[in-house]
């Protein structure tokens, strides 16, 4: 129903126009204004609900875009306090989803829609002209888009637990195709249409070829939409034919056009969120390349150790009542600031605060990655037997003077299942630091461990793996985790990493593999702060498949999504002597934390 909406919020229920005081907690009386019309450049309307202190005037303008429908998003609290803070706040469908007109293609109208929007809402009766923008994820990365365009009208962004590159850190990591993710979010949550009702189905009513464990089993991938859309999801299989980073990708990439933004940021991210990268990657982006001045020193990052959002506890870990970062008020700080001209501190403060894990303890910092680290190689080494935590795997800070290699079996017909690490949102795995026994204890994955520790170390900033390995085949993944072992033997994942061997010179270029020849790579892993206390091992894990967080390389070397076949790879991963492989740590003082 387009002409009158209604909604239950804190007890009452409110149709077409409405004032409100919060019951219970009043400051400010607001009103809010329902589906007001945006037109875009090209005719498309997009309609919005604003919220607006009572009072007639004008005020600074927080505006927010969404895929997840104005009148169905479970924000509507916020948007009622930053009214009653004295904002304005637009808060609109994007193209093509729910009440707002035009075709929802993902991300390819985000940046000049988002343009558009702010210019409307700096031209409207309420607004002072100045604009700042708000949200997490897809609404995060809306953001990042619309500041590509430098909107004259914009002041600041707070991009949250978002992309920048929907490529590199959204529908890949190091080339492989985040699976559960893209599948649950692109097809069956996202769809282009609304599916038929034959294809709705209950988890207690499901086939059971349509269980999503099973049917991100199916293949080729590139049908996959078929089974539970039923009918071919245009961007789910734009993902797939564009496997590589290309020009399709790099068109709507944040990261090829942080030299043409120009407003401050403040990022914010969990260190297992599926956008970490995102996040780190949208700060020093700002940092190093903004197109200002007052972009590049505006630049602000915040890293607790979260999921897709601040939390106390994640993955079955309590990380004390610190923890939980209260965002809204951290928000009203930098918009204060920068759209108030309020002089509370933000200023003043370090730009980077992050969560160290191993004592659950905040410390800020001056930059990332942090000024004085000192990047320290962990070698590889065994007697040929790693597999498994049964196996001799060994770390250690001496570079091993004969070389040595450990072999194993990667059979995508029974991959190494997702347990934990960066995942999200409703697909069919877990996420976060999930005790990594269960997987430890197979043959397939190698597992390398340090000597007890004697005195803390402390871990944070980008890590990444020295690889020196062969397979058998045109093609397989390279999957790695960075794992603190408890003296109780619980194994917590603090990072990880993967890359698809074809994509061993760059993203952006694809090389199959020579069989059986020794290749070296360099494996990008998610940034971490984390303090390895005395009586733990630091653990380095190395496999072949993530499943169905990534899709399972066939081995076959065909196109990604192509494959109806799948191959058993034989793999050997190569170490001491002149293959020194080894993860790169990036160390730092352990200062008194606060």
């Amino acid at each position: 129903m387009k002409y009158l909406f209604a909604f239950l919020l804190s007890g009452f229920l409110f149709t077409g126009n409405t004032s409100f005081a919060q019951a219970g907690n009043i400051k400010n009386e607001i009103r809010i204004e329902r589906y007001k019309a945006i037109t875009l450049r090209d005719g498309v309307k997009l309609f919005a609900d604003v919220y607006l202190p009572a009072a007639p005037g004008k005020y600074p303008t927080i505006v927010i875009r969404t895929c997840y429908g104005v009148q169905r998003d479970g924000g509507h609290q916020d948007k009622i306090r930053f009214a009653q803070q004295g904002y304005a706040v637009v808060f609109a469908d994007v193209r093509g989803r729910y009440e707002s007109e035009g075709l929802w293609e993902p991300f390819r109208d985000e940046a000049k829609d988002g343009y558009d929007v702010i210019e409307w809402a700096a031209a409207q009766p309420f607004s002072n002209g100045k604009i700042g923008m708000q949200g997490g994820s897809y609404l995060g990365h809306n953001q990042w888009a619309a500041m590509s365009q430098a909107p004259p009208h914009l002041v600041c962004a707070f991009p949250g637990v978002a992309s920048t590159n929907i490529y590199a850190n959204w529908i890949t990591m190091g080339g492989a195709f985040r699976l559960s993710f893209n599948y649950g979010w692109g097809v069956v949550r996202m769809p282009n249409r609304i599916m038929l009702p034959q294809y709705w189905h209950t988890e207690a009513y499901t086939p059971e070829e349509l269980k999503y464990e099973n049917i991100l089993r199916y293949l080729p991938l590139k049908d996959g939409d078929l089974q539970s859309a039923g009918y071919a999801v245009k961007h789910y299989r734009d993902w797939i034919k564009h496997e590589s980073y290309d020009e399709y990708w790099k068109s709507i990439s944040d990261e090829e056009r942080f030299n043409k933004m120009t407003v401050p940021t403040h990022t914010y991210g969990g260190w297992f969120d599926i956008f970490l990268m995102g996040t780190i990657n949208g700060y020093m982006g700002m940092k190093n390349k903004g197109a200002t001045p007052e972009a590049r020193a505006g630049a602000r990052m915040i890293i607790g150790p979260w999921g897709h959002g601040p939390s106390q506890s994640f993955g079955g870990v309590d990380f004390g009542p610190v923890a939980n970062m209260k965002m809204f008020d951290r928000e009203l700080m930098f918009f204060d600031f920068h759209l108030k001209g309020i002089n509370n501190g933000l200023d003043k403060e370090d730009p980077v605060q992050l969560f160290y894990m191993g004592i659950n303890k905040w410390r800020s910092e001056k930059d990332y990655p942090i000024p004085g680290t000192q990047y320290k190689n962990l070698y590889l080494a065994s007697s040929g037997n790693a597999n498994s935590v049964r196996g001799d795997g060994q770390l250690s800070f001496d570079a091993p003077k004969t070389g040595g290699v450990d072999k194993y079996t990667y059979d995508p017909k029974s991959p190494v299942t997702t347990l934990g690490g960066n995942n999200c949102c409703g697909t069919p795995t877990d996420a976060g630091p999930t005790d990594q026994r269960p997987i430890e204890r197979r043959e397939d994955v190698l597992v390398y461990t340090s000597a007890f520790l004697n005195t803390p170390l402390t871990v944070a900033g980008p890590i990444k793996m020295k690889l020196f390995a062969a397979t058998d085949g045109p093609d397989t993944d390279w999957m790695i985790k960075l794992v603190d072992v408890y003296p109780d033997g619980t194994a917590m994942p603090v990072s990880e990493g993967i890359l698809r061997a074809r994509f061993r010179e760059g993203l952006d270029k694809t090389k199959l593999l020579t069989p059986n020849q020794v290749y070296e790579y360099e494996i990008e892993l998610t940034g971490t702060a984390n303090v390895f206390q005395p009586g733990h091992r630091i653990r380095v894990d190395i496999t072949s498949s993530n499943f169905p967080q990534f899709d399972r390389n066939p081995n076959t070397g065909e196109p990604l999504g192509n494959s109806a076949k799948l191959r058993v790879a034989q793999q050997s991963i190569h170490h001491g002597g002149q293959r020194p492989s080894s993860i790169i740590l990036p160390l730092v003082p352990a200062v008194e934390m606060h």
